[in-house]
């Protein structure tokens, strides 16, 4: 495996890349990095050119004060490629990375080929049916939004802030550990790692907005929904295969048992065969 850093819409972004042919980019969600994909990218890699971008505030990608609504980020992976000379990918992306890959494929439909979405509701269906249950099980959404106090009360505390969040969000609170956790760790101590992340969220209210200009389109090529039948605030609190129905005409969708939000992570083998089988006849 290859990393390397390139300069793409105005910020470094740090890249781990492996395998040759057709592209594949795997974008990350939180609390993570791009060492999410490590086992995914093996085994992808035996067939694809597998390109793993630590997205804007994340790990080792810049940290900008601004520029983390999903469409801009979307724009950071439009400008990757360019800088790649990839003409169109297949985008995977979990939870926030999702998040932008779904924009992405809004807006550059003739760019993808097609798109893997892990354990996400968008935006706009979160903020659309908000209520009480909704509230109590993303009530991080919340708290990220509150201007400087996350960071005052997370800083020294990233062991406790990441614990709770790979505990509670696992099917088996003890999957994320060890070299994993240590890793996570040191990501977010990094300066400006969680100010990063919370900029990230405090681009609700434009994500919502960009979500609504075009909410009656659907997404132009074949989709897959994968998510944790296990993981309260997802599988357990939402009809997943509805919610991505109004998202998509050409869908699949795959609850996965005994999983929860990390399902690359969770279930790593039952994930790399959903995507192997999906990416089947992926050429470039």
């Amino acid at each position: 495996m290859k990393s390397y850093t390139v300069t793409a819409n105005g910020i470094r972004q740090f890249v781990v890349e492996e395998g040759e042919g057709a592209p594949v980019i795997l974008l990350h969600g939180f609390p993570e990095t791009n060492y999410a994909w490590r086992y995914q990218i093996p085994v992808l890699s035996k067939h694809y050119r597998v390109i793993a971008p630590d997205l804007r505030g994340y790990g080792e990608t810049d940290k900008p004060a601004s520029g983390y609504d999903k469409r801009n980020m979307a724009r950071d992976i439009r400008e990757l490629m360019l800088v790649l000379g990839l003409k169109k990918a297949v985008l995977v992306g979990h939870d926030r990375g999702a998040r932008v890959a779904t924009r992405f494929a809004k807006d550059y439909p003739e760019l993808v080929d097609r798109l893997v979405v892990m354990d996400n509701v968008p935006t706009r269906i979160v903020a659309r049916d908000l209520n009480a249950s909704i509230a109590r099980a993303y009530w991080f959404f919340l708290f990220h939004l509150v201007p400087d106090l996350p960071e005052a009360l997370i800083a020294g505390r990233e062991h406790i802030w990441l614990r709770h969040f790979f505990s509670d969000w696992t099917y088996d609170p003890s999957t994320i550990g060890g070299e994993a956790f240590d890793t996570y760790v040191r990501a977010y101590q990094a300066p400006g790692a969680v100010r990063g992340a919370m900029a990230d969220y405090r681009a609700n209210t434009e994500d919502v907005a960009q979500d609504l200009e075009d909410a009656d389109i659907k997404i132009a090529c074949p989709v897959m929904s994968l998510w944790g039948n296990d993981f309260h605030a997802v599988g357990k609190l939402f009809d997943m295969q509805g919610v991505w129905a109004e998202m998509a005409n050409n869908l699949r969708a795959h609850g996965i048992e005994e999983c929860g939000h990390l399902p690359q992570e969770e279930q790593p083998e039952k994930v790399n065969a959903l995507l192997m089988d999906f990416f089947q006849g992926w050429k470039g």
